[in-house]
């Protein structure tokens, strides 16, 4: 029979929030097997010991943001409102239920007065890294890398042209000092050094007028517009993340990452033997970089430019002893000189390329010229792509799908990681450093409670084993029968 309803809203009731919190809540695992008391620390000097009001615990404010990056909810006044009505969320703050949720203005000024320029947000995802590694969440003998784009605040409509001076790559001086040797070994002399009263090369840019921070981005197969890279490195045990870097977004991937992979070791003093990395870092000096670090690296096939009705550079086969190329048409190509961005050039001779038969295959050159180059440190890019092709390294190479690129996609799909919250570098990799440490903490609350379960089943199996054989032996004297003959009947 159908009764009739009664509100029931404003009826009185003696509960305490741990009962309305469930047992397997997320945030009740974190709050189980995380520590947060290190922010409290590592914030202390920011605030007066003996003046001023009352100041809102440091781990409440950063609690607040977690519960955001954890449950994806972009907005921190969204973020406030979800608080007020959730008594989960009030449960891990320490919340009572009538206590009054601090306003998102609190959050946004503290992060624009107190904490900017502090580097807290860093000191956090190292906190819980350690924390990961304490645990022995993580290995630190394989990692992988890569990065994903993050949507700038910018509209890609509305743009700025300049012109600004080319920065020099980091590895210029190893760069120029092996261009020299190269040239002192066939006697060639060192390049003349740039003029003083010649301007620097510049290049054209195009920046935002509202994130002028921001990277134009126009790459292959990816949106074109205004965005940030998130260069991301994790262990590859769990997928534990153990860095995240940003940049704009218009950086080579290769730029930041072997500065980034010292950090890591460093800092944290894992014993990495090898990486896996996507193929844009298959370039020479890179692997030239994790030679010397004396890693195994293997990395994804980069398929070569090529037009169509062209010979590919493979068919070219070098050889070292004469230090030349064959063509196709059975040329050796000679080596002639090498340049100041690091490649050694190998031309043909004309008058036997005019009467080729397959010069329209070969070259468009107007003087019919073939030309080729190396670079000086090809022989180390050879080494490490070699590696690919192994055993163990197509097992490594195999493995990254799961790590790196399960990690961004579930930083896309559930941490609202597809758009940058901010404008400015310095708060989108605030950003990137929050939401990493809550895909950390998330992954870790889950193993750690997944491990105790199982520890848990394994003790009630061991103590109802032991029960059980009590019993069958006091049994067994009770009855006056030896164990030893109770068996054979």
């Amino acid at each position: 029979m159908l009764k009739p309803t009664f509100p029931a809203q404003t009826e009185l009731e003696m509960v305490t929030l741990e009962q309305l919190v469930p047992q397997g809540h997320l945030l009740r695992l974190i709050d189980q097997h995380i520590t947060f008391d290190f922010i409290r620390e590592q914030t202390e000097h920011l605030y007066c010991p003996n003046n001023g009001r009352p100041a809102i615990d440091p781990v409440v404010l950063f609690k607040m943001l977690f519960i955001g990056y954890l449950f994806g909810i972009r907005s921190e006044r969204r973020l406030v409102q979800e608080i007020e009505v959730n008594v989960a969320y009030r449960w891990f703050l320490g919340l009572r239920l009538t206590d009054q949720v601090p306003d998102a203005s609190t959050l946004s000024q503290n992060r624009r007065r107190r904490f900017a320029g502090t580097g807290i947000e860093q000191r956090i995802f190292d906190g819980i890294v350690e924390q990961a590694i304490a645990h022995k969440l993580i290995g630190g003998r394989v990692l992988y890398t890569d990065s994903t784009h993050l949507k700038a605040n910018a509209n890609k409509r509305q743009v700025l042209v300049h012109q600004v001076e080319q920065t020099p790559t980091a590895y210029l001086a190893e760069l120029e000092a092996a261009v020299t040797a190269d040239r002192a070994v066939v006697g060639k002399p060192p390049l003349k050094g740039d003029d003083d009263d010649t301007p620097p090369p510049t290049k054209e840019i195009k920046t935002s007028p509202v994130d002028p921070e921001a990277g134009f981005m126009a790459r292959d197969n990816k949106p074109t517009g205004f965005f940030y890279l998130d260069h991301r490195t994790v262990d590859g045990v769990h997928a534990l993340i153990v860095d995240t870097h940003v940049t704009p977004g218009n950086v080579h991937d290769s730029q930041p990452y072997l500065a980034r992979l010292d950090r890591v070791r460093e800092r944290f003093a894992l014993p990495v033997g090898a990486v896996g990395l996507d193929a844009g870092y298959l370039i020479p000096a890179v692997c030239k970089g994790l030679i010397e670090r004396e890693l195994f690296a293997v990395m994804g096939y980069k398929r070569p430019s090529h037009r169509d009705g062209y010979f590919y550079k493979r068919e070219y086969r070098y050889d070292p002893e004469v230090d030349g190329y064959h063509c196709p048409g059975g040329q050796l190509l000679p080596y002639r000189t090498t340049n100041r961005q690091g490649y050694r050039e190998y031309v043909s001779d004309p008058r036997q390329c005019i009467a080729c038969p397959h010069l329209a295959q070969c070259t468009q050159s107007r003087n019919h010229q073939k030309l080729i180059t190396r670079h000086v440190w090809e022989s180390y890019k050879a080494e490490i792509d070699a590696n690919r092709l192994t055993e163990v390294g197509k097992r490594l190479y195999a493995r990254r799908k799961e790590t790196v690129e399960r990690s961004f996609a579930d930083a896309k799909e559930l941490h609202g990681h597809r758009y940058a919250r901010f404008r400015g570098l310095a708060k989108v990799q605030a950003q990137c450093l929050l939401s990493a440490a809550c895909q950390n903490m998330k992954k870790m609350a889950l193993l750690l409670a997944r491990k105790k379960s199982k520890v848990d089943i394994y003790c009630r199996n061991s103590r109802r084993l032991f029960v059980m054989t009590a019993m069958w032996l006091w049994s067994a004297l009770s009855t006056g029968i030896a164990p030893m003959q109770t068996t054979m009947a």
